[in-house]
């Protein structure tokens, strides 16, 4: 994973594998990737909710929460230094008041643009670059 500093101030984590920044690229699953140290909820598909703070979504929306309170679908809470959901169990992620939707779809794509460029123009990797006409 690449680290950069989200306008916030907070580290906002980009994937090296080609494969999963272009699923995210290209899904919303990009959103999810910017709620990176934001606390959200979490409701999974066997009507279970999890509610943490995201340290990591990839491209399959598989999330990584800190400092997690878990709680079933019968009413019983555990609190969890850290849970890793798969994505496939997951069914709803509440997106925090807070957050401007628009403005961090724009700023993880431009954190995707510039590890793809990295180097610069004409410099390092260039894995798309001939696709789009540069």
């Amino acid at each position: 994973m690449a680290a950069w500093a989200g306008e916030d101030g907070s580290a906002m984590e980009i994937s090296h594998s080609v494969k999963e920044r272009t699923i995210s690229e290209n899904s919303l699953v990009i959103l999810l990737q910017g709620l990176h140290g934001h606390v959200t909820t979490v409701e999974l598909r066997d009507e279970s909710v999890a509610v943490g703070r995201i340290t990591n979504v990839d491209a399959f929306m598989n999330i990584r929460l800190a400092e997690a309170t878990y709680t079933d679908r019968t009413g019983h809470s555990s609190w969890l230094s850290e849970l890793f959901v798969t994505g496939r169990n997951v069914r709803y992620i509440h997106i925090p008041d807070d957050v401007d939707i628009t403005a961090t779809i724009k700023t993880q794509l431009q954190l995707i643009h510039r590890v793809r460029t990295f180097g610069g123009r004409d410099k390092g990797r260039k894995e798309f670059l001939q696709q789009r006409g540069k």
